[in-house]
């Protein structure tokens, strides 16, 4: 319990600060087809190899060692609760708050239909490949779920009803997940608004919401600390990657290198 309650202030703390952060110049965000189009298509193909080698995980013979466990993660060996495990998966329900940000911007005149679309094939983009990265290393079988080593309650009926997936719990789809829907509402909801007070207020709550989700995991059971906390970097990392690679360059000159010769091209 002290854990939760010195991470949960850490976790404030840190948002705070965050929030706080603003870019001199918010960045604009542009498609374009010979990117987008092979982009699009790995983000599709990882997704789909990824599922297809999660579902042939198999149910191994015998249970991975607790003592293999991280130090770290160890304690949280046989915890579950249901209460948690449902509310987790309530939380998914915010998904589709980049798309309500988004729509709400379109409606009101602050965004255009391009930039709703712009924005929705980054967040499927950075969706297909964050998750496809996740089920693809769950399918490793590296540690199984916490409640699996539950010895009584309902922590053991659920592990003696457990499927073949439970034994993958490496890393966290729902962090995964949940922080690319807060990078993105939060990125989203700056572009649209790049003047609004609320700002920090948008970017605390969206990631306060993710890190909520990925401290229910571990509350119900479902993940140790590490596998929410790559969840979290992963999902973050690859919807920054997607940002990045579609931000609108406007620079006024380039560099060039070729045999023997380098130069530098001004644009008036």
């Amino acid at each position: 319990m002290k854990f939760f309650k010195r991470s949960s202030i850490v976790g404030i703390l840190f948002l705070m600060v965050f929030a706080q952060a603003s870019e001199v110049e918010l960045p604009t965000y542009e498609l374009n087809f010979e990117t987008d189009l092979p982009v699009t298509l790995a983000a599709g193909g990882m997704f789909g190899i990824g599922m297809f080698l999660y579902s042939r995980m198999d149910t191994p013979e015998t249970l991975k060692d607790k003592d293999d466990l991280l130090p770290w993660d160890k304690p949280l060996a046989g915890r579950y609760s249901g209460t948690a495990d449902k509310a987790s998966d309530i939380g998914s329900v915010f998904a589709i708050a980049p798309l309500v940000v988004g729509g709400i911007a379109w409606h009101d005149g602050s965004s255009t239909g391009k930039e709703f679309a712009t924005f929705t094939v980054m967040f499927v983009q950075a969706i297909g490949i964050g998750n496809g990265i996740n089920v693809a290393m769950r399918s490793l079988e590296i540690w199984p779920r916490p409640y699996m080593y539950a010895e009584s309650g309902e922590g053991r009926e659920k592990a003696e009803s457990a499927k073949s997936e439970a034994y993958g719990s490496f890393f966290s789809g729902h962090a995964t997940a949940a922080f690319t829907v807060a990078t993105f509402t939060d990125q989203w909801f700056r572009t649209a608004y790049p003047n609004s007070p609320y700002k920090g207020i948008m970017r605390a709550s969206a990631y306060s919401l993710a890190t909520l989700e990925s401290v229910l995991r571990i509350a119900a059971g479902k993940h140790y600390f590490t596998d929410v906390l790559v969840g979290a970097l992963v999902g973050t990392g690859v919807s920054f990657g997607i940002l990045e690679m579609h931000k609108k360059r406007d620079e006024k000159y380039s560099f060039w290198v070729g045999p023997n010769v380098a130069g530098i091209t001004l644009r008036f």
